[in-house]
């Protein structure tokens, strides 16, 4: 049986995101990995806007955003309840943290990543308005071992691919700020299993070769 084709880009959050789903569903894709300098046609004829991750399910059906790859995984298999199944107040908060995420930290996070392109500010004032976000998901953090409890949701796999891309930009000045518990909470993540998997690296992928299998089979129980 034919599978869902996945293009993705190791680096970029977004992918990461939508591979954090997948993987965390059990499902299984064929993933292409593409040079983000050399975007293959097939995925353009797809996905027109160029941008990834792109998934084209076995019907035809094309889901280019990176939230909505998470969910239509986890909406098929969703076994440490992710979505928060019945408990429709912390998934509203969720999606509010995940909606904060990338619609104003973001936007942030590509200056202060980017100053050189932006020199209209200075990159620490780029950071102190991404730090926002970063402040906010301190507080969360000082209450229990993940955003919304003791145990990871949609809003920590859809996130942390972003802080990580954040705390990279100055290294030093991340692990000398003040959110020690952003900072074990990212460390958690990164250090994970999980994570591990999903940054596998691929060949890069060409019109005229295979994809690769992700997912079920290379999740270890």
């Amino acid at each position: 049986m034919t599978l869902p084709t996945l293009y993705s880009f190791r680096r970029c959050p977004y992918a990461m995101r939508a591979r954090l789903g997948i993987y965390l569903s059990g499902s299984q894709v064929l993933l292409r990995e593409i040079v983000l300098k050399h975007k293959p046609q097939p995925m353009l004829d797809a996905s027109p806007k160029g941008t990834v991750p792109v998934l084209i399910l076995q019907d035809g059906e094309v889901i280019d955003e990176s939230l909505d790859i998470m969910i239509w995984a986890l909406k098929r298999d969703d076994p440490d309840n992710l979505l928060l199944i019945e408990e429709p107040h912390k998934q509203e908060i969720a999606k509010a943290l995940i909606d904060a995420n990338d619609y104003k930290f973001k936007p942030w996070l590509d200056k202060y990543k980017y100053a050189d392109r932006h020199p209209e500010q200075r990159e620490e004032n780029y950071r102190e308005q991404g730090e926002q976000f970063i402040a906010k998901l301190e507080t969360l953090l000082a209450k229990h071992e993940q955003l919304l409890g003791s145990k990871p949701c949609i809003a920590d796999f859809a996130i942390f691919p972003f802080v990580r891309q954040f705390a990279h930009v100055n290294k030093p000045w991340f692990r000398a700020s003040p959110y020690p518990n952003v900072q074990r909470w990212l460390s958690h993540h990164l250090a994970s299993t999980t994570f591990t998997h999903i940054m596998k690296k691929y060949p890069t992928w060409l019109e005229s070769e295979e994809a690769f299998l992700f997912g079920k089979e290379t999740k270890q129980k």
